[in-house]
Order: C-alpha cells, then sequence, then structure tokens
C-alpha cells in the first residue's frame, strides 16, 4: 500500500446516462442489494457536510483535490483502490451509506436549467428481466422507491451546491492542511496513503472570536468539528485493513 486516495468515478461520474422516464424505462428495475457486485466496493466516495454528523460515526472523513485542483470532502472507506472495509457478504457493516452511493444508478442532470433524473443504463444496479425493484408503477406512475430516491438526490444535490463555500471557507483560514497515513504492517514494512488533508486543530483553536463567529453563522462549526471527530475512525480502518491483508 503506497497510494494516493481519490474519490471513484463511481460516485458521481455516468457510464450510459439517460433521461428517466416512464415511457422508455417502463419496466425498468433496480437491484438494492448491497456489495461489491453493485458497485460498492470503492476506496472512497463524495460527501457533503450536512451528512458529517451522520458519517462520523463510522468513516474517517478526508479532503483532496479533484482533477480541477478543487478540495472535495471524501468519505474513507478502505487504504486502496478498490477496497471497501464496511462491506461483507450480507452488504453494509454500518446502518449510513453516504448519499453518493445510496443514490445509484441514479443522478440529477440539469437541462434548461430545469433538474433532471437521469439513470445510468450501464450500472450493475439494473436490474435484468424480473431482478430487481420496479422503479415505475404497471399504471406509469413513480413507485415507492422512486419517491425515495428523488428524496435522496434531493439532498445529495443540495448538499453538493454548498459544499465549495464550505470548502472555500476552510481553505481561506488556513483550516486544511497534507496529511499522510502511515500503517506499520506486522512483520514491521510500511505503507503509506498520501494526497489526503485534514482539518489543522491548532489553526481552528488559534481562530479570534470574529471568525469563530462567521463560520458559527454559516452553520459551519457543526462539520468542522464532525470532520475533526471522524479521524478516530482511522484507527478501526487500519485495523480492519491488516486483519484483511493478514
Amino acid at each position: 500500500m503506497n497510494a494516493s486516495v481519490h474519490f471513484s468515478p463511481n460516485s458521481i461520474a455516468m457510464q450510459n446516462p439517460e433521461l428517466l422516464n416512464n415511457i422508455s424505462h417502463q419496466d425498468l428495475r433496480v437491484i438494492t442489494r448491497r456489495g461489491a457486485a453493485w458497485g460498492d466496493a470503492v476506496m472512497s466516495c463524495l460527501v457533503t457536510p450536512d451528512e458529517f454528523r451522520k458519517l462520523q460515526v463510522h468513516y474517517p472523513i478526508v479532503f483532496q483535490r479533484d482533477a480541477q485542483g478543487q478540495m472535495q470532502p471524501l468519505a474513507l472507506f478502505g487504504l486502496q483502490d478498490g477496497q471497501n472495509l464496511f462491506l461483507d457478504p450480507d452488504g453494509w457493516t454500518v446502518p449510513y451509506i453516504p448519499l453518493a452511493m445510496q443514490r445509484e444508478p441514479f443522478m440529477i442532470g440539469v437541462n434548461d436549467d430545469e433538474l433532471r433524473m437521469l439513470v445510468d443504463m450501464a450500472s450493475p444496479r439494473i436490474g435484468q428481466g424480473a431482478e430487481g425493484v420496479a422503479v415505475f408503477l404497471p399504471q406509469g406512475g413513480s413507485s415507492e422507491f422512486l419517491e425515495q430516491a428523488n428524496s435522496v438526490l434531493k439532498a445529495l444535490h443540495e448538499g453538493l451546491q454548498a459544499t465549495p463555500a464550505f470548502v472555500e471557507a476552510l481553505v481561506a483560514h488556513g483550516l486544511l492542511e497534507p496529511f499522510v497515513l502511515d500503517v506499520e504492517r506486522p512483520d514491521g514494512t510500511h505503507g503509506r496513503l498520501v494526497g489526503l488533508h485534514t482539518i489543522h486543530e491548532e489553526r481552528l483553536a488559534a481562530l479570534d472570536e470574529k471568525t469563530i463567529g462567521l463560520l458559527h453563522q454559516a452553520d459551519y462549526l457543526l462539520p468542522i468539528y464532525m470532520a475533526i471527530a471522524s479521524l478516530s475512525n482511522l484507527h478501526t480502518l487500519i485495523r480492519l485493513h491488516l486483519a484483511q491483508e493478514a
């Protein structure tokens, strides 16, 4: 293990997007089971500050620059590509799954300033025949499953819209610092995970009262402290990784 973490293209990008409609996709079914076969075996995914309270119970929350150089918050699931240490044969081992993973195989697209629901027909979650949950009712109306998927997409979209301002505030106040995760194996060898950033606790503690007040007014203090608290989960991640290697 000597790698740079990145969020999986699976967490946002689509390979074969189509505008969802009850005519072309009248018989569409989606597999809701969880596991590697359905795209859950990823090292990390994009997350939003609104999720940090739920995320910090299970996952380390870190930050990394994307391909455009913009800092993004991620939930870390593993320490190498294709590794999700929160998966077992029965699915996810923790109750909260990040929105970017929940939303599969759907995504919001923008067409003439209108939000539209897209479906990735190349997703492994697309059911074959009678496999999976029906997206539309026989009469063409939305199923309960589709309504729930809409709610997930709405929450994810709103969170992604608010994320850049949150990250900009962290960067403006110098609150992100590079972080290298060094894992010592039982045989004495080391693995390193690079390219990550975390909240700089000393700089946060040194902020003046006015700046703290501004962060509080923007509702940024809670996700900041949740991100800090989440780092205790790195010990769990390392333990699970070493157990898997063994």
